[in-house]
């Protein structure tokens, strides 16, 4: 009787040795699925954290790695934040640079904006584009928007640093749309620099 008790026993401890074996290895099976399915892990990247300025000038440390990324206000001892003062430094009257209804630049505005932009001594570049009245306020946001990144790509040819690109259409008027010269003057590119 003893030895038939043994035997059970070895059976049973052979039946919960074998399951545990496969249970583990079911176990590492599936942790190393799951991290071969795991979109955050990259090989071979390395993240190094930058700073990013917003449309206000204020600095933000930020990094991402492709999953989820990560954003902070950068901040001085003191607490208070790190911010750049804004001010117009150029407007650009759109008939000196692109066509009735275009949006390319012509090559002697173009070497006008790298000018600018090399010799404008800002941290960073906001571009607003700006229309008349006299066509749709769709249209007009969209032509108003690819002016504004024409003038962009021309900053970010010379590497000037470019934080906001924007177009107004018609809804931010200097003058009014009534005159000839009131039309002319809210066909603009609006320029700030950041310092």
């Amino acid at each position: 009787m003893a030895v038939q008790n043994q035997k059970k026993l070895q059976g049973m401890m052979r039946s919960v040795i074998g399951g545990g074996a496969a249970t583990a290895m079911f176990i590492a099976a599936f942790m190393g699925a799951a991290s071969a399915q795991d979109s955050r892990v990259v090989s071979s990247e390395r993240y190094v954290p930058t700073i990013w300025i917003d449309p206000d000038g204020c600095e933000h440390w930020a990094m991402d790695d492709g999953a989820e990324g990560y954003m902070d206000a950068r901040r001085r001892c003191d607490g208070s934040a790190v911010c750049h003062r804004s001010e117009i430094c150029g407007i650009v009257p759109t008939d000196q640079l692109f066509a009735t209804d275009k949006f390319y630049i012509s090559a002697g505005g173009r070497e006008s904006l790298r000018r600018f932009f090399s010799e404008a001594n800002a941290v960073a570049f906001l571009v607003y584009g700006h229309t008349d009245s006299r066509a749709s306020d769709e249209y007009n946001m969209v032509l108003s928007m690819n002016r504004a990144n024409a003038v962009a790509s021309v900053a970010l040819e010379v590497g000037a640093r470019v934080v906001d690109v924007r177009g107004f259409g018609e809804r931010s008027p200097r003058a009014s749309n009534s005159t000839a010269d009131g039309m002319q003057h809210n066909r603009r590119v609006e320029i700030y620099c950041l310092r």
